[in-house]
């Protein structure tokens, strides 16, 4: 039996909305600082007439080297908008080394220059995302501020004894005083300061490319210089006061709770047919298949086969979620199997999206590529469709929440058929089912595991983690968990024994780093099955809010699992909904969706005379404690639309 053996209600972070006043500022629109980098030059075309006194016997081609550049700067950036303008005035050096060369006397020779430069550079800047990427360009109008340059000549090494003469240091001649160039770059804005401080500060790496057109320094000779800029600016603003609501701390509920295992007789081994959902759902702004979706290589199709899914599922603590989401995300490789085997049957894949059709056809021809290119179906038996919704919405008329989550369910593509090889029993239509999925597996029930509860942890805490300490002293550790709700098997906190009682801390840790902690007393009990006899699991599916399309299994349900109740048994019927909706009617909406089940599977039981069932109906509407399957993707919300049908033998 479940006992709760700790209730402990602890203050831990929340933002809740108040009347409070606090001051923030907008985005300056004036920036200041300066810039810094290195220019990286590279000389190219021909330097021999140094100056008017100097002609060197060889002729300079190739050179680079890297200068400073280091600049004041100002921008101004229009409000809401992505323009704005940039200025950067400062030192530039073009410095660098030409390549050495030989003379006709065979003697090396090398020139390097400190050639630099005042730079005036005004630009145009735009950033287009709304991130802190931008970009700019803009004329260069630089003024000479250095021309001279180190000459040295050495001498030939067939003449060891020869002496080199002196470095020439001079001044280049006919250096233009005044050049006009162009460059773009682009660089990141990083805020240094948050928006609650008037004045903000942003460091802003940058890299610039400026050409060698009108870059020639010398209005003789053809030598022209490209550049290629790195650095840095900081810069600051002030930004106008704005008046914004503040967040007041307040600290919420959150309840911590342990429920430990019931050491009940149960089956081992649970026969399940398992529904195969034939959909297959589309991430937004995307017509590609999914990466969670499990896609083979063309070479891997022929070790693949629908039975290898089956034995391959894993039987974790994670249980029947990990289980059937392992099968239903290789729906595409089982239908590809599925078309092999049988060869006449034919499916329509139907996209559905409301940016329109075309986008839903490109999306139903995503899966169609990858039928025929990895499992090489005949394209013919592979006909698409596309429609701006499918035959059956979630998205129904007049409602107003939720709508994102709904129309994330209504972006798919629907498998549809009308081969029986490929459907449910007694099913036809294009609306109707693929064939489950069946497999055997070990599984200790879920009140076995030892549940942590921490309600209302995804959002007041980023992390909470468990410490079990032995009546021995040893200490074991498990989490960190960020969801509302941790089970753990009593195997694994107990290992060989049977059963222990643990000192328990719950440690919560709220965004801001503070680590709160609780303790309690815990008794955990080794769950063991009582018979290895074999129960049977059948579940159905519905669409969104719907408790009538129990219609289309009626006959499944007559035919196919009431001749499957043992004599002498108990048949467990569970409804379960999604956590779209209000909680109360998703309650009601769950029951209504057992009792179904149960009217149907109880007026066949009496059509064959028989009186030895007994029925238990629970619905559990949205609890996520009793579901199998969480609700953040739309598959694992359909899932949760669920009736499970447990059969046991008293």
């Amino acid at each position: 039996m479940k006992k709760i053996l700790l209730l402990i209600i602890v203050a831990l972070g929340f933002q809740m909305q108040t009347t409070a006043q606090e001051v923030e500022y907008e985005k300056p629109n004036w920036y200041f600082g300066v810039a810094a980098g290195a220019n990286f030059n590279f000389y190219r075309g021909t330097t021999q007439n140094l100056n008017a006194g100097l002609t060197v016997p060889a002729a300079f081609k190739d050179g680079n080297g890297i200068g400073l550049y280091a600049a004041p700067l100002v921008e101004y950036h229009f409000t809401n908008s992505v323009w704005g303008i940039m200025l950067q005035t400062g030192y530039d050096s073009r410095q660098g080394e030409w390549d050495q060369v030989i003379s006709p006397c065979n003697c090396p020779m090398d020139l390097s220059t400190d050639l630099s430069y005042i730079t005036v550079e005004p630009s145009v800047r735009i950033a287009p995302f709304k991130n802190g990427f931008y970009i700019y360009g803009g004329p260069r109008l630089a003024f000479n501020v250095d021309k001279s340059f180190t000459y040295e000549k050495g001498t030939n090494p067939s003449f060891p004894a020869q002496v080199a003469g002196p470095a020439v240091n001079e001044e280049f001649g006919d250096v233009e005083n005044t050049i006009l160039s162009m460059q773009i770059g682009a660089g990141f804005d990083i805020p240094l300061t948050s928006n609650t401080q008037k004045t903000q500060f942003v460091l802003s790496p940058f890299v610039a490319f400026q050409p060698y057109f009108g870059q020639n320094p010398r209005s003789t000779e053809n030598w022209n210089i490209t550049t290629l800029r790195a650095g840095a600016a900081l810069k600051f603003g002030q930004g106008k006061k704005s008046v914004v609501e503040e967040t007041e701390t307040i600290r919420p509920v959150v309840e911590f709770s342990i429920v430990s295992p019931r050491n009940l007789p149960a089956k081992a081994t649970v026969s399940e047919t398992f529904p195969l959902r034939n959909y297959i759902y589309m991430d937004q702004g995307s017509t590609e298949i999914a990466s969670r979706y499990v896609l083979l290589e063309k070479d891997q199709v022929k070790d693949f086969k629908e039975e290898q899914v089956k034995l391959n599922t894993p039987t974790d603590l994670s249980g029947r979620a990990k289980r059937g989401m392992t099968v239903y995300y290789n729906i595409m490789n089982i239908l590809g199997d599925r078309m092999v085997k049988n060869p006449n049957s034919k499916v329509t894949l139907v996209g559905s999206s409301e940016q329109g059709s075309e986008d839903a056809r490109a999306m139903a021809q995503s899966v169609k590529t990858y039928l025929t290119d990895v499992f090489s179906i005949n394209p013919t038996r592979i006909a698409i469709e596309g429609r701006i919704e499918p035959e059956v919405s979630s998205e129904r008329k007049g409602r107003t929440e939720d709508l994102d989550l709904l129309r994330d369910e209504d972006r798919r593509v629907s498998i549809e058929s009308n081969s029986p090889a490929l459907l449910m029993e007694f099913q036809s239509g294009p609306t109707a089912p693929l064939k489950p999925v069946q497999f055997k597996v070990m599984e200790a029930p879920v009140d076995s595991y030892v549940v942590f509860k921490a309600d209302g942890a995804e959002e007041a805490i980023s992390s909470w983690r468990l410490e079990l300490t032995e009546e021995n002293g040893m200490v074991k550790n498990y989490g960190p968990f960020v969801e509302n709700e941790a089970s753990i098997p009593g195997k694994t906190i107990l290992g060989n024994e049977s059963q222990g009682d643990f000192k328990v801390k719950m440690i919560g840790t709220t965004e801001d780093g503070l680590e709160v902690i609780e303790k309690s007393e815990a008794n955990v009990v080794l769950w063991g099955p009582a018979q290895a006899e074999e129960a049977m699991r059948f579940s159905i599916l519905y669409e969104f809010d719907d408790a009538t399309a129990i219609t289309m299994y009626e006959k499944y349900l007559t035919d196919v699992v009431a001749p499957k109740i043992p004599k002498d048994s108990k048949v467990i019927i569970h409804g379960h909904t999604d956590v779209i909706g209000d909680a109360e009617n998703n309650q009601r909406l769950s029951l209504a969706r057992a009792n179904n089940v149960k009217n149907i599977l109880e007026k066949a039981l009496v059509n064959s005379n028989r009186t030895d069932v007994k029925f238990e109906v629970q619905g559990y509407g949205e609890d996520t404690s009793k579901s199998d399957f969480g609700n953040k993707l739309p598959e694992q919300r359909a899932y949760n639309r669920t009736v499970i049908i447990d059969l046991f033998k008293i």
